[in-house]
């Protein structure tokens, strides 16, 4: 975590850019200007001409030393991120921290992320069988599983002391389930298209999980031997966080999208919940990235939230992806920013600081820029002819070390400006 944020704190943003070509321009002008002084002094100006224009012209060189625009962006960005890591936001560069102001809008992972990821079997129904028998079944292929709803079913099992049976020829089919063999008996666990395929489903049966879809509960099907034994329906408390995240981002004006490989019903339950108005359901693992990539096309800047391995390409494509402190370590690496306490306000807190952080830097910018649009005449000795004012070499540099504090000064502000409420 420390060399994450030193890191990010050395980076460049993007608008750093600017200075630095501003800076390019301006050095030759401030040469060029403190040269034409001279000359202007020592031809035209009071006796002793030659010491009073070399007074001016150093004047001019010292005033204009380009301290403060050179400080206005890395400064900003070292309290920036130094503030997020204070706040449990990670920035792993300078560029995250600018792009996500950009941000209009931010699409959400479900399980994990606007879910507490900790699921639990709620219902259960099963078929020509014993519900030990069922859980059985279930819990021994799941048990060779890493999905936190395979998890969610196991704890059944290990909560009715229902023995745990061995697994052959285990297979993952992302986004559809898992099967295996036990007892030489072929068992498959997943969703209803994918079942379907195997096996009819009565009607009921396929009312009562849409019933418990639109609950917002996650509905597996268990087959052996391509006969319909049952189904189990598994919830995932939504996290307290994701209700006022949700609300922020809305009052914003960015558009929220929940982007899931859970059933529509399912997901379109849990958004009715919260009020996201888009839901993209169904996605294979393997189609999320492509989901970010076309969302980018038709609505601009994009941010993705996700803890999970699949999460990953859908992170890597988004213009800013941020990842949950407790997900995986794919998804965290593959990310540009990092809550870390998995808590959905982590965003609230890294929009308030990326554009908080912006604002500091434009207005570092304009005092540098404003600075020396003032101080080079005046350092020139423009005030002279009128009131016979000038601006020894001594008091040029401390008003340009002035200029320096009052950038520091007002980039230190972030310290005390970003909050989750």
């Amino acid at each position: 975590i420390i060399q994450m944020v030193s890191a990010a704190q050395r980076s460049k943003a993007p608008i750093q850019r600017l200075a630095d070509r501003v800076s390019a321009i301006f050095v030759p002008l401030v040469i060029g200007s403190a040269a034409l002084t001279y000359t202007f002094w020592a031809l035209w100006g009071p006796e002793p001409k030659l010491a009073h224009a070399l007074l001016n012209a150093v004047a001019v060189l010292i005033i204009a030393c380009p301290c403060a625009l050179g400080l206005a962006t890395p400064m900003a960005v070292m309290v920036g991120v130094g503030r997020g890591a204070q706040k449990g936001v990670l920035f792993r560069n300078a560029e995250a921290l600018e792009a996500l102001g950009k941000v209009r809008t931010v699409v959400l992972d479900k399980t994990g992320t606007i879910t507490e990821g900790r699921p639990h079997v709620v219902s259960l129904i099963p078929i020509d069988t014993s519900e030990d028998e069922l859980i059985q079944w279930a819990a021994s292929l799941e048990s060779q599983s890493e999905h936190p709803l395979g998890k969610a079913v196991v704890k059944l099992a290990q909560e009715r002391n229902v023995q745990i049976l061995p697994v052959q020829n285990f297979q993952n089919h992302p986004g559809l389930g898992i099967s295996g063999e036990i007892n030489e008996r072929t068992v498959s666990i997943g969703n209803k298209q994918w079942i379907e395929n195997l096996t009819a489903i009565p009607q009921d049966l396929l009312s009562g999980a849409n019933e418990w879809g639109e609950k917002g509960q996650t509905v597996i099907f268990i087959s052996v031997e391509n006969n319909l034994k049952g189904l189990i329906g598994i919830a995932d408390p939504i996290k307290n966080s994701a209700v006022g995240a949700i609300r922020f981002l809305k009052d914003e004006g960015i558009s929220v999208v929940m982007l899931t490989g859970d059933s529509p019903l399912t997901a379109h339950g849990i958004a009715k919940t919260l009020g996201i108005q888009e839901v993209i359901s169904g996605v294979l693992p393997k189609d999320k990235g492509h989901f970010i990539t076309q969302l980018k096309k038709s609505k601009g800047p994009v941010a993705m939230v996700g803890d999970g391995i699949n999460d990953a390409p859908a992170l890597a494509s988004a213009d800013v992806g941020i990842a949950m402190g407790k997900g995986t370590d794919v998804a965290i690496q593959t990310a540009s920013v990092t809550l870390l306490n998995s808590q959905l306000d982590g965003v609230i807190s890294s929009f308030k600081l990326s554009r908080r952080t912006m604002a500091i830097i434009k207005q570092n910018l304009f005092f540098a820029f404003f600075y020396n649009l003032l101080g080079v005449p005046l350092a020139a000795g423009l005030l002279y002819p009128l009131w016979g004012v000038l601006l020894s070499p001594m008091f040029a540099a401390a008003a340009m070390s002035f200029s320096s504090v009052s950038v520091i000064l007002n980039s230190l502000r972030l310290r005390r400006s970003v909050s989750n409420r």
